[in-house]
């Protein structure tokens, strides 16, 4: 029987679920086998939590200097509009994992990856079922960060870190446990601390610690001497490294050292801030985060743009570091390396922080793809998280999965002006948000029916987004258009033949 008809068949005979997918596993193993003939390439996957591609010189900035994501991006592929599933962690993470969009995985939260389904094989999952040494280090799926990663004060717990991981996916697995907000050093609670008097907190919360001692003391310097390691051990054999930086997701944590190209925090720069630039956006298009709710004053906001920096700064150190590694141990040439962040994150666009909003600066993505005999180049077409599970299959010769809901981007990497998409959708599940972003138009609507409002940018006119459209008589045709291919795409989310 063939994949799809073992697909059809599951979907009509539920409670046959678990032994059919446990079959269809199968086939994609068996299949997938056979093209051994092709180059087994390795696959080193980073990701940091929480980045911005605008933090990052090689996509323009020009205050945080990140040199070693710049050289991946010189060697690679650097996608400007690159786009998660998922406007915070859970989602993002289970979606681009799974192979599936959100709505399909059943994970709109922080929860397991597999609610809906069931023994399919995750993107390293596969690769280990096909001969690959699978292994993790970090955040790869969910985990909470900092509770999530804080080292207890026996520094026995090893059991944390593994949060909403997805044990199957790994031949092995390793956390990295720090002191995150507990660092020694100077700290500061800059989120809804407007005296001072607030001591430093832990949660998902604003706080700079710059912090004593030097970059093994922390969870990310932890994490690259243990990718370090695996790659001196499992590099004579194929592997699937999951890398996964925690930082710079608040706290804002790093050695002091990081700190200094921005000082003092005054220097900082705020992006451009225009009064009642909320009046014609939906209340649910306002972030969960603002400067007003947050309670940051001007200096407040300076210093957290000055402290994400810096932790951007210490996350790229670390990056180099592994790939150093890659190339002293001569893996370089048949390693697929790709760089990317589970999603974006607002350093005050709007008087907006954080993640979850649907706006560029949170729904868009770094992302490098390094392939061994590409040339390097710079791609402006639209993908998603999503096309990294199928494309990375095609290249190291393995069986694309037909159920996969991405697609194979890698035409892209041989031609860069290719398009393999129309638009790039995006999900905010605690908004009941949904963004198509094409070429030009960005539309935004808040739940299904869009009766919580609708936002329409033209971001060739207007990059920053800050004149909603979905009023204006003269572009109705285009909210027309948007919204029946949001219902089309909504209806074709959740078509996952599960």
């Amino acid at each position: 029987m063939s994949v799809p008809m073992r697909l059809f068949v599951f979907a009509l005979m539920p409670c046959l679920s678990v032994g059919l997918l446990k079959q269809v596993d199968a086939v994609e193993s068996t299949n997938a086998t056979q093209s051994d003939q092709a180059e087994r390439l390795n696959v080193l996957f980073i990701i940091s939590d929480d980045l911005t591609a605008n933090a990052l010189s090689c996509y323009g900035n020009t205050v945080c200097k990140t040199p070693n994501i710049d050289a991946l991006a010189a060697r690679g592929t650097r996608f400007t509009r690159a786009y998660c599933q998922g406007t915070y962690c859970g989602p993002s993470r289970a979606s681009f994992m799974s192979g599936y969009y959100p709505h399909a995985t059943g994970v709109l939260g922080y929860s397991n990856p597999r609610p809906q389904i069931g023994d399919r094989s995750m993107w390293s999952e596969y690769f280990k079922n096909n001969g690959y040494y699978s292994a993790r280090v970090s955040k790869i799926f969910h985990m909470g960060v900092p509770g999530g990663v804080l080292r207890g004060g026996d520094g026995r717990n090893h059991d944390r870190g593994n949060g909403a991981d997805d044990a199957r996916s790994w031949t092995e697995r390793f956390n990295s446990l720090g002191p995150e907000w507990k660092a020694a050093g100077d700290g500061e609670t800059l989120e809804g601390n407007p005296d001072g008097k607030k001591p430093v907190v832990g949660g998902n919360t604003f706080v700079v610690v710059e912090a004593d001692g030097d970059d093994l003391v922390h969870s990310d310097g932890m994490t690259s001497a243990k990718a370090m390691k695996l790659l001196e051990q499992h590099g004579d054999k194929p592997f699937w490294l999951g890398v996964g930086f925690v930082r710079p997701h608040v706290p804002f944590v790093a050695p002091r050292t990081y700190y200094t190209p921005f000082l003092p925090y005054a220097s900082m720069t705020l992006p451009e801030k225009r009064s009642g630039d909320w009046d014609d956006i939906p209340k649910a298009g306002i972030n969960y985060k603002t400067s007003l709710n947050m309670k940051m004053d001007i200096r407040r906001q300076k210093k957290a743009v000055g402290g994400y920096y810096a932790s951007v700064a210490f996350m790229d150190a670390q990056v180099g570091k592994v790939i150093a590694k890659l190339d002293e141990q001569g893996l370089r040439d048949n390693t697929i390396v790709i760089f990317t962040s589970d999603h974006g994150y607002h350093l005050g666009e709007h008087d907006f922080w954080a993640k979850v909003s649907l706006r560029d600066e949170s729904a868009a993505v770094p992302l490098i793809i390094s392939v061994p005999g590409k040339k390097p180049a710079v791609c402006d077409s639209l993908v998603e998280l999503l096309d990294l599970y199928p494309t990375v299959s095609k290249l190291c010769g393995l069986e694309v999965p037909e159920r996969l809901q991405g697609k194979d981007i890698s035409p892209l990497l041989d031609d860069p002006k290719l398009k393999v998409r129309d638009a790039a959708f995006s999900v905010a599940p605690a908004r009941k948000g949904f963004l198509l972003r094409e070429d030009r138009w960005a539309f935004i609507q808040y739940k299904e029916d869009a009766s919580g409002g609708i936002e329409l940018f033209d971001t060739v006119a207007d990059p920053q987004q800050f004149d909603n459209l979905a009023e204006s008589q003269e572009h109705q045709s285009v909210v027309k258009r948007m919204r029946a291919k949001m219902v089309t795409k909504l209806a074709e989310v959740r078509d996952n033949d599960l």
